[in-house]
């Protein structure tokens, strides 16, 4: 078994941010970390001279390589050690393409710079930022055999699926002299002798690729110091104050994603508090639904607030007002009030928006690839495409129209208003009749839905774990409860005021300068959320808080790793037998987890995968944390170190409170059993 790290940067580049090389941390790194073999692999740079003397200063075999920006993402290209200075030529040329951070090279240089792909070991970024994707994948598929991920997780789940590329974990690390720790990311492959040959023929079959030297994939290294965790589950114990969190907090800086619940984080100080705080993240995480819910009536409240029913009716006023005027004045009338152009009225402007959004529906539909055999099947495409040519021919005709009729409509106003300036005739004020009549209408349809919308229902259901969130809409009861819809400090009162006229309320919100247009149709309509227990009575705070893990534990399969501390502090025993084991033993399936615990419903009726005993020794007046490893199964836990400790007296100390407290509670249970 050969351990191998083939991502490895020695030099500041464009891409990179400063740092200083130091052989030195390079050659302890392989040294320490017992590396079988390396690539140095700089962003679109190769160092011939920087090569040789790594070459000849570390024990492990080390590759020529480098890592080269593509157009979507970054790609490692590894080559042997033949012809470094035909290797160095080649890497030049990407140089001289590559000069700035945001520069690249299409897959067509890619072939022409190095000709042969096949000659060397291609590792795309896979399952890692900036991965390589869409065209630039396809083009170079054939040379893959292994994609970079950057997590235990993601290597597990790729090495699950036949049809993914086998995974690799690197270390991409820069060679620094404060580089810190030791990286833990390496890969290992089962061959013999090292050679670009023999690692391409290892990656190119999963079954000999492998995350630790001695236990295949069921465990990998997170610690510098070479300590190993499960793939899956992991239980931390340990007595009070013996490194446990320090252990969790080591753990929790080794990894890029990672969920860490630590102890009491979800149990809040007070009751007030605790309901108040619920409340607010159970609308935050279901926003999107009132969101989708309250959309039709921001369409509507963006369209009436464009109506000003006041305005209309003085129009009305003073149309009919000019309108008598001028019929009293018709015998009366000069050369300029008689002329047709006088009274003419303007032509109305199309709006064009339906037609277009028809138009956009259209294409949509012969652009969609995922339903394209079920719109087929009823439907042709070549007729949807006639369509949209028609329609679009429709829109431009339309457009046209519109423009013939505003650039007359000016040429009227300007005619008209030197006419009036030449007579002392009444001018009859035109307005449309059927635009004020739409208006009242609007007006009318929005107070019915809205005062529709008022009514008490429930409008969505959701069973979360046992749990139930309920969804309801009604009436805002007080302006203070209108101002907690978007959370506002502006002032509502007089909003409120005439809350039960939909219209005059839209008119006062429209003053208020501390609203924001978009978000005035939150104020018609209270949309309230409730959770309820298994009994569908409202959660008590005990069970706020058992919604809050069980959310929290659902929330953390969107990272590579869970850590969680003591969660028996804050919740019952079947609680956590019942609900919490099952939950973090199906996502222990897909990640690794680690349970701090002291309770032996978490740590041993979740029958973990691996044990974690942390302890912590006063060596000459220095602190110390050990952490003892083993599987369940195994009669002791070892230390890096060598030293190790009984599997059976850690166990029974840590989650029974000793051997006696254990045989006497058993005793106990057992006679009022019988």
């Amino acid at each position: 078994m050969k351990k191998i790290d083939l991502h490895i940067h020695t030099v500041a580049t464009v891409s990179d941010s400063a740092f200083e090389f130091s052989l030195e941390v390079f050659k302890n790194y392989v040294s320490q970390s017992q590396i079988d073999a390396v690539a140095i692999t700089n962003h679109n740079h190769f160092d011939l001279s920087q090569f040789r003397e790594i070459q000849d200063a570390l024990s492990a075999k080390v590759f020529p390589g480098i890592e080269i920006d593509l157009p979507s993402g970054h790609l490692l290209l590894i080559s042997d050690d033949s012809d470094l200075a035909g290797f160095e030529a080649k890497c030049l040329s990407v140089s001289q393409r590559i000069t700035t951070a945001n520069d690249s090279i299409t897959t067509a240089d890619l072939r022409a710079i190095f000709g042969d792909l096949s000659e060397y070991l291609l590792i795309p970024h896979y399952e890692k930022a900036p991965a390589v994707r869409g065209n630039d994948f396809t083009d170079l598929e054939q040379y893959f055999l292994a994609g970079e991920v950057n997590s235990a997780k993601k290597f597990m789940r790729l090495m699950k699926d036949s049809d993914k590329l086998c995974p690799v974990l690197f270390s991409d690390s820069r060679m620094k002299v404060d580089i810190g720790g030791w990286p833990t990311r390496q890969t290992f492959i089962d061959c013999g002798e090292i050679s670009l040959a023999a690692i391409k023929a290892c990656l190119g079959d999963k079954n000999k690729v492998f995350l630790s030297r001695e236990e295949g994939n069921r465990l990998f290294q997170v610690l510098d110091n070479g300590m190993h965790i499960s793939t899956g589950l992991n239980v931390l114990l340990g007595e009070r104050s013996s490194g446990k969190t320090y252990t969790l907090e080591r753990l929790h800086e080794r990894f890029d994603k990672v969920k860490y619940i630590e102890q009491f984080a979800l149990v809040q100080s007070s009751d007030e508090e605790d309901e108040k705080g619920f409340n607010t993240d159970v609308q935050r995480t279901r926003s999107l639904f009132v969101d989708k819910y309250l959309a039709g009536l921001r369409e509507i409240v963006e369209d009436v607030a464009k109506v000003d029913i006041e305005k209309d009716d003085k129009d009305i006023e003073k149309f009919v007002a000019t309108l008598m005027k001028a019929a009293d004045e018709a015998d009366r009338r000069d050369s300029f009030s008689k002329v047709k152009l006088f009274d003419e009225a303007e032509y109305v402007i199309g709006d064009n928006e339906g037609l277009e959004q028809l138009i956009g529906s259209v294409i949509h539909v012969i652009e969609n690839l995922e339903f394209r055999p079920n719109i087929e099947r009823h439907v042709n495409r070549d007729s949807l495409k006639a369509l949209a040519i028609e329609l679009i021919e429709t829109l431009w005709d339309k457009s046209l129209q519109n423009q013939k009729r505003s650039f007359v409509n000016r040429l009227v106003t300007d005619v008209k208003e030197l006419l009036r300036r030449r007579t002392s005739a009444t001018h009859v004020d035109h307005v449309n009749l059927f635009d004020i009549a739409m208006n009242k209408r609007k007006v009318s349809r929005f107070r019915e839905i809205v005062q529709e919308l008022r009514k008490e229902k429930e409008i969505f259901s959701e069973t979360v774990q046992g749990f139930r969130i309920v969804a309801t809409k009604g009436a805002f009861r007080n302006a203070t409860e209108m101002g907690k819809a978007i959370k506002t400090r502006a002032a509502l009162s007089d909003a409120f005021r005439v809350y039960r006229d939909p219209y005059a309320c839209l008119q006062m919100l429209k003053g208020n300068d501390r609203i924001d247009e978009a978000d005035m149709h939150r104020f018609f309509v209270k949309i309230s959320y409730r959770i309820l227990n298994k009994d569908g009575a409202e959660v008590s705070g005990g069970e706020r808080s058992e919604f809050r893990l069980l959310q929290a534990i659902k929330d953390s399969q969107r990272f590579d790793v869970l850590l969680l501390d003591e969660p028996e502090s804050s919740f019952d025993n079947k609680f956590l037998n019942s609900d919490v084991n099952g939950i973090i033993r199906s996502i222990a399936d897909e990640m690794p987890v680690v349970v701090v615990t002291h309770n032996n419903n978490v740590g041993a009726s979740i029958r973990p995968d691996y044990v974690l005993y942390a302890r912590k020794t006063l060596e000459e007046g220095e602190v110390s944390y050990r952490v003892f490893t083993g599987y369940p199964t195994d009669r002791r836990l070892v230390c890096v170190d060598g030293t190790d400790i009984a599997n059976h007296e850690v166990l029974l100390d840590t989650l029974e409170a000793g051997v006696e407290a254990y045989e006497d509670r058993r005793s106990v249970y057992e006679g009022i059993k019988d």
